[in-house]
């Protein structure tokens, strides 16, 4: 009896932390339909990594080191490199989740199974301090060791991404525009890096998502295709940044504009109590979804270490009476 209680527990332990791990966690797709990298034509990796080990994955394992670092400039595969951040999907979704976008798991299934190679990572933890865009932006500077040795490096004005002379996209027009020109610009072996993002945060009260995420990414492949350029693409998602949390500087902006209107500080100022109200408000609304995921699996170990203990302490046949000694 005690012996299956504790089957159990452990049974209802390991599918809330992966009900945990997938709620907390989103996934990403590398494919590359003329590229083929070393290695089998599909494979999936299924740790728990930051975005920093994803880049590192993406330039070792998916052979965007011959693309994107400086070193290794010579003989490149493709022509060009595209990153898409979405904000709509989670880990569970690709697990079948009734909500998720049906066009654009579709889309993302098509693109997986019908390129000559393709990596997919299910279980990446993001980030509440820093965009998923620039921690990969970042993270290929860093791993390439010399900086990029890209040709070319251009951004739509919805992603985030800090230092660097980089050339910025209005629309998905200019995205356009920007593909058919560096197709024609752009010297035989060299290859041009594009990060695209869906929407983004525009600030605390206002969303800028016109389209499905789906149709915009569609439109982006179709631009890419037309354009005749050889690509490989990377498609992460980063939900937890779009409408959900706002940071730790957005709340102090607010409160402090909020505190200005009420005439107790200056409207660029956040005073003391303006900064306590920040971080208790980032502290009920704001979790860090590794973070939270740590401390959710430790709470399940801890519950299953008392469960195991109690189902032990029920298998032990102690006897309920002792007899008296004899007397000889």
């Amino acid at each position: 009896m005690g012996f299956k209680i504790f089957m159990v527990a452990m049974m209802v332990g390991f599918i809330a932390a992966a009900q945990i791990s997938l709620a907390s966690t989103v996934p990403a797709f590398l494919w590359a339909p003329g590229f083929s990298s070393v290695g089998s034509k599909e494979s999936v990796n299924y740790q728990i990594m930051s975005p920093k080990d994803l880049a590192n994955s993406v330039l070792s394992q998916g052979g965007w080191s011959d693309l994107l670092c400086f070193e290794r400039k010579n003989e490149r595969p493709v022509d060009l490199a595209v990153v898409f951040v979405g904000r709509e999907l989670h880990s569970s979704d690709v697990a079948g989740n009734k909500h998720a976008d049906p066009a654009l798991l579709n889309l993302l299934k098509d693109s997986f199974t019908k390129s000559n190679f393709s990596m997919a990572f299910p279980y990446v933890a993001t980030s509440e301090e820093e965009t998923m865009e620039n921690l990969l932006v970042s993270s290929f500077k860093e791993a390439c060791g010399h900086g990029l040795g890209v040709a070319n490096v251009a951004f739509l004005e919805s992603c985030s991404i800090e230092g660097g002379d980089f050339q910025k996209l209005a629309n998905l027009h200019s995205v356009h525009d920007h593909l058919v020109s560096r197709m024609e610009k752009r010297t035989k072996g060299e290859t041009d890096l594009v990060v695209l993002c869906h929407g983004g945060f525009q600030s605390l009260k206002e969303l800028d998502q016109p389209f499905p995420e789906s149709e915009i990414l569609t439109e982006v492949m179709s631009s890419v295709e037309q354009s005749g350029a050889k690509y490989a693409a990377l498609y992460v998602s980063d939900p937890f940044k779009s409408i959900h949390h706002p940071g730790y500087r957005e709340l102090k902006r607010f409160l402090a504009d909020d505190t200005a209107k009420n005439g107790s500080a200056s409207p660029k100022v956040c005073d003391e109590v303006c900064q306590l109200k920040s971080s208790l408000l980032e502290g009920v609304l704001v979790r860090d979804p590794y973070v939270a995921a740590l401390h959710d699996f430790q709470g399940i170990v801890l519950l299953l270490i008392l469960v195991s203990g109690l189902c032990c302490m029920m298998g032990i046949d102690t006897p309920t009476r002792f007899e008296a000694p004899q007397e000889n």
